[in-house]
C-alpha cells in the first residue's frame, strides 16, 4: 500500500459517511508517520484499511462502519477498481493503550479534499507504538511480523512500546501480558 492510497481511502471514507474526519485503526496507519519508501515491506503488504467512524454514539458508529463497508470493503466494485478496501470497524476492533487520542497523526492534504475549493478530509492515523500495541494485543502472526519488521528496522521504540501496553483497558490485561511476554523475547 502508498501514502496515496491511504489518502484516497481517507477522502472516499469521508465521503460516503459524509463526516469530515475518520480515524486509520488498521496496520495502513503506519503511513501516516513514515513514507512507504522507509517502511520495511512486512508495514505495507495490507490491501485493506481499517476506518473508523468519529462519532460518540456506539449504534451510529456500527452504522456508518457498516456503510463504508457495504461501499468500499472487500469484492466491493471500490476494490476491483483501485486494489484495496476500505473495512469500516468500530472501538472493539483494536485495543487501545490510554490516551491513543491524543498521539494521533494528522493526515490531511490535497489528495484528501473533495474537490478544490471545498474542504479537505482528515485522515487521524494511529501513532506508531500504539499501532504497535494494537497489533501486539491482536497476537496474530501477521501482526507480530508487522511488529518485529518495525523493530528491526528501527522505526519504533520497544520501551515504548511495552510501557503503553501496561495502560490497555483491564479486560485486555491477559493479551497485553502476551505481547510483553512476546516483547521481551524479541528484544
Amino acid at each position: 500500500m502508498r501514502r496515496d492510497q491511504l489518502e484516497h481511502a481517507i477522502r472516499t471514507a469521508c465521503q460516503i459517511i459524509g463526516h469530515e474526519a475518520v480515524v486509520v485503526v488498521g496496520s495502513q496507519s503506519i503511513l501516516g508517520s513514515f513514507a512507504e519508501d522507509e517502511l520495511p515491506q512486512e508495514a505495507t503488504m495490507s490491501i485493506e484499511i481499517d476506518i473508523l467512524p468519529l462519532v460518540d454514539d456506539g449504534d451510529e458508529t456500527a452504522r456508518l462502519a457498516d456503510l463504508i463497508e457495504g461501499v468500499a470493503g472487500e469484492w466491493s466494485p471500490f476494490e476491483e477498481q483501485h486494489g484495496f478496501s476500505i473495512d469500516g470497524v468500530d472501538l472493539e476492533t483494536a485495543v487501545l493503550p490510554n490516551g491513543w487520542r491524543g498521539r494521533l497523526v494528522k493526515v490531511q492534504n490535497a489528495n484528501t479534499a473533495a474537490a478544490a475549493g471545498e474542504p479537505q478530509y482528515i485522515g487521524w492515523c494511529l501513532g506508531k507504538e500504539d499501532l504497535c500495541v494494537a497489533k501486539l494485543c491482536a497476537f496474530r502472526e501477521k501482526d507480530q511480523n508487522f511488529v518485529a519488521a518495525l523493530l528491526d528496522a528501527g522505526l519504533v521504540d520497544a520501551e515504548v512500546i511495552a510501557k503503553r501496553l501496561l495502560e490497555v483497558p483491564m479486560k485486555h490485561h491477559s493479551s497485553a501480558q502476551s505481547a510483553l511476554a512476546w516483547l521481551a523475547a524479541k528484544g
